[in-house]
């Protein structure tokens, strides 16, 4: 099973990343996306944006059986970056229809890192929702509380659960 990880964190090497690293380790064939490495722009409903690398990214990301979509928890919500990558999807549902049909049966799951025991219900809610909307098998979420730098050395609780799931 082909797995891309979309990483949107503010930190190239901050906890969610070093998470998502040490899941990625534990599977064969994953590729990282890093939002930071391209030019998407907020919505748009005169769609001024639809040369900037949204679509090319879409059209890399259906070409893979799961998509990870990795993102600290800032103010009970997915990063900033990850929202505009979301807000982004309304352009496939109305001027990029035949990609927009693609994303219907791509398995999703979620990788994010807070500082509380557990992510607030809000958060995971948005994923599951759109998920949902968009006919993409939503596989869960791996959490991990965080105050200070993730030890990959130390277990991480959840994490065999995780990439048991993500390899089908």
């Amino acid at each position: 099973m082909s797995t891309a990880f979309l990483i949107a964190s503010s930190r190239p090497q901050g906890n969610t990343v070093q998470l998502a690293n040490l899941v990625a380790e534990k599977l064969s064939r994953v590729s990282v996306f890093n939002l930071d490495d391209y030019d998407i722009s907020v919505y748009d409903y005169e769609h001024r944006n639809r040369h900037d690398d949204f679509l090319p990214l879409i059209e890399k990301l259906v070409s893979f059986d799961h998509v990870v979509f990795v993102t600290p928890v800032y103010w009970y919500a997915m990063s900033a970056q990850l929202k505009i990558f979301f807000d982004r999807f309304s352009d496939l549902l109305t001027i990029e229809k035949n990609l927009g049909r693609k994303l219907k049966g791509l398995n999703c799951s979620v990788i994010a890192t807070g500082s509380w025991d557990y992510p607030p219900p809000c958060f995971e809610d948005v994923f599951k929702l759109t998920f949902s909307y968009l006919g993409m098998p939503y596989q869960g979420m791996l959490y991990c509380p965080v105050d200070e730098d993730i030890d990959p050395n130390h277990s991480i609780p959840g994490i065999s659960e995780f990439v048991a799931r993500l390899q089908g």
